[in-house]
């Protein structure tokens, strides 16, 4: 069966259709609180990183802060997390954690008309109309920032998307069923090709993880692959960064078994 992640707007019915989906299917169901727990080993404050996934940054400090290490920490605990299990997860980051390489992967949108999520923010949190139509416009710009910000993407683009669900025309109970029939379609199954694919990417995202949350990495911009394995290791890197401090961090993760490097010094540190 596929990972499902859900991205939900700022109606807040994601949690109850991700949990109507898990029953149906016996998945596990999880969430941003779960995938920012898990990402705390990377050593970046999960204050931080709650921050970052639940209200977003702004514009001024998206130019002067670098993301890299928070996407990092977080796509490494994502994979971590989904890799070879019947997992559903419902938030706000999910559908771009994992490569559309990976074929067992059913990513939906929910949706709804504009009027319908104002009417339900203004239930839920008791706001009248004008406050509950701020509400829901913060909400997207908050949320639009911060995905353009981490993956330079954005987050309505349906074609990010294998469902899209819209409320305006369907229950919640009706978006379950569609989703647990796409999950059953064969387009959808884990083969040996897409878990393959998988393993090498967790495997490749952690190794990123460790070495991009390390002091003595700091600055260092890089790409990281995965080949069983076998890792590469490339990118520019600040004058001090050796081929063998590379090497020695990435092989303290579990599953790796040789490093290459293609190094270059930053042009900075060049001038």
């Amino acid at each position: 069966m596929p990972i499902i992640t859900i991205y939900q707007g700022a109606s807040g019915s994601g949690q109850e259709l991700a949990e109507a989906v898990a029953k149906e299917l016996g998945y596990r169901c999880i969430s941003r609180e779960v995938l920012v727990e898990a990402s705390r080993k990377y050593g970046i404050p999960q204050a931080k990183l709650k921050e970052i996934v639940e209200k977003g940054q702004p514009w001024l400090e998206r130019w002067l802060q670098n993301l890299v290490p928070y996407r990092i920490a977080l796509q490494a605990a994502f994979c971590e997390l989904v890799q070879g299990k019947n997992v559903i997860y419902h938030g706000h980051i999910g559908h771009e954690l994992v490569p559309n390489n990976i074929k067992h992967v059913l990513k939906a949108l929910l949706t709804a008309p504009l009027e319908m999520r104002i009417e339900r923010v203004r239930k839920r949190l008791k706001l009248n109309y004008t406050g509950a139509r701020r509400y829901v416009d913060e909400v997207d710009r908050a949320r639009t920032r911060r995905i353009m910000a981490m993956f330079d993407t954005d987050w309505r683009d349906p074609s990010r998307y294998d469902l899209v669900l819209n409320l305006g025309k369907m229950t919640l109970e009706e978006g379950a069923r569609m989703i647990v029939e796409a999950a059953k379609l064969p387009g959808y199954q884990p083969t040996v090709v897409s878990e393959e694919r998988l393993q090498d990417l967790t495997l490749a995202i952690r190794v990123h993880a460790t070495l991009v949350t390390s002091q003595e990495l700091m600055g260092a911009r890089l790409e990281v692959t995965a080949d069983g394995g076998e890792v590469s290791v490339s990118g520019s890197f600040p004058y001090w960064v050796s081929d063998e401090l590379i090497k020695r961090q990435a092989l303290q993760v579990s599953g790796v078994d040789r490093v290459e490097t293609d190094v270059t010094i930053s042009p900075a540190e060049l001038a």
